[in-house]
């Protein structure tokens, strides 16, 4: 198979949650683990960062890759969704798998794929593993897909975990309250390997921390750790005064990732690296802490988080796809400083709370609600009746490119366009 027919074996002959939603979903470790066995185990071949959370993973992920790149280090970084090119879920040293190294793998692994009846998630998550040990990675940085204590990634022994946050998304895999979730973000917690969490939370805060008492490790929260000073823009930079609290060391520390969610991420992402120079064999300069911070998204091509597409008119775009991270977009949008009107494209899958995550949006802006194309999206014209409920004004466009120019003939130099709502229609406007 060439690459063309390798993809598109890939996403027809697999299960993929991006196009089936539930039920492409298997929950399990054991065909991963077989899998992976089969081909040598080549996930003990490096340091692991393992990441899962509802919030913030790719953004806390692509970071802690820059920074360990700054420092001299081969890193591996796997993350999902992709948006445009299915080869963004894996890169060494910021660049993307090659199309030849995909294909060569499902040439050679096909059969052994099939005969452990993997889903999409669990080759791409295996390819991933095999991919930076031919790469001689040193430390790869893991993003869970969906949940954690059985998610496909979960076969790893990582140097540490990060929970970044717990918010009520997937009910219907995960479970209905937010203990409930936590429980499974929670289950990629090890026998005392240390756990950052990112938010302090009474809701599930203890379940987290009975996992941890269980598995004899333990719990950073990465407020405790650092605290956020101030948070200013300066550019395409946002500029953080943090405070290590242990000591009150100081850093000014100027990031390459817009949004003011990046808050919580930073402090995060501080307290990661603190700890893997602290109490691992991983060094971490001061300087290359800044500097990849600084370069983030010319280090890994992270793209999608409050991405400024065009500057006049203002053009933003957010990957955010759940109620807990629109509330964040929702919030910055709210409190803009534009002269003229707020235009949001939006679109939505149908698995989500659509009237839910439509009601946190500003109530003053003109809407034009449209369909990504994909079978999981919900079509312009439901969308459209769930903004009428919340009070939100529009109108609805079947498809994503058309929505995009509806709105662009509308606006003017004071005008602010945004584009979100589900991670599709951002892949599409990109």
């Amino acid at each position: 198979m060439n690459y063309s027919e390798t993809i598109d074996y890939l996403f027809t002959s697999l299960p993929t949650f991006q196009s089936q939603g539930a039920s492409a979903y298997k929950p399990g470790l054991e065909r991963v683990a077989e899998f992976c066995r089969k081909i040598g185990n080549p996930q003990r071949n490096y340091f692991i960062i393992h990441i899962a959370g509802t919030n913030g993973k790719g953004s806390v992920a692509n970071m802690l890759a820059a920074v360990l790149q700054q420092a001299g280090y081969q890193v591996g970084l796997y993350t999902s969704p992709h948006l445009t090119d299915f080869r963004e879920r894996i890169r060494v040293g910021g660049e993307m798998i090659s199309k030849q190294k995909v294909v060569n793998f499902v040439n050679k692994h096909r059969q052994d794929m099939e005969e452990c009846e993997l889903s999409f998630f669990e080759m791409t998550t295996a390819l991933a593993f095999d991919y930076f040990a031919q790469s001689d990675v040193e430390v790869a940085v893991i993003e869970t897909g969906l949940g954690g204590r059985l998610d496909a990634t979960n076969i790893v022994i990582p140097s540490l975990s990060i929970i970044t946050n717990v918010g009520m998304e997937h009910t219907a895999l995960l479970g209905d309250s937010l203990p409930k979730i936590a429980r499974e973000k929670g289950g990629i917690i090890k026998k005392s390997i240390p756990v950052i969490v990112g938010e302090r939370n009474k809701a599930y805060n203890l379940v987290i921390e009975e996992i941890a008492r269980d598995q004899r490790s333990t719990v950073i929260y990465a407020e405790d750790a650092f605290e956020c000073r101030s948070q200013v823009t300066e550019g395409n930079k946002q500029v953080f005064d943090m405070i290590r609290k242990r000591d009150g060391q100081q850093y000014t520390l100027r990031v390459g990732l817009m949004g003011e969610y990046q808050r919580q991420n930073i402090a995060i992402v501080c307290a990661a690296a603190d700890y893997l120079h602290e109490n691992t064999p991983l060094s971490i300069s001061r300087r290359a802490f800044i500097d990849g911070l600084r370069e983030v998204v010319q280090l890994t091509s992270f793209r999608g988080r409050w991405q400024v597409l065009s500057e006049h008119p203002l053009v933003v775009c957010d990957t955010a796809h759940n109620a807990h991270g629109l509330a964040h977009v929702a919030r910055q949008l709210a409190t803009r400083t534009i002269e003229g009107r707020l235009i949001c494209v939006m679109g939505f899958c149908e698995d989500k709370d659509i009237r839910e995550m439509l009601a946190l949006m500003p109530s003053d802006a003109h809407y034009i609600f449209t369909r990504a194309n994909m079978p999981r999206a919900a079509s312009a014209e439901k969308v459209m009746e769930a903004a009428s409920a919340s009070g939100l004004m529009g109108e609805w466009v079947d498809d994503v490119p058309t929505a995009i120019e509806r709105a662009k003939a509308m606006l003017t130099e004071q005008d602010m366009l945004f584009i979100g709502g589900s991670t599709f229609v951002v892949a599409e406007a990109l």
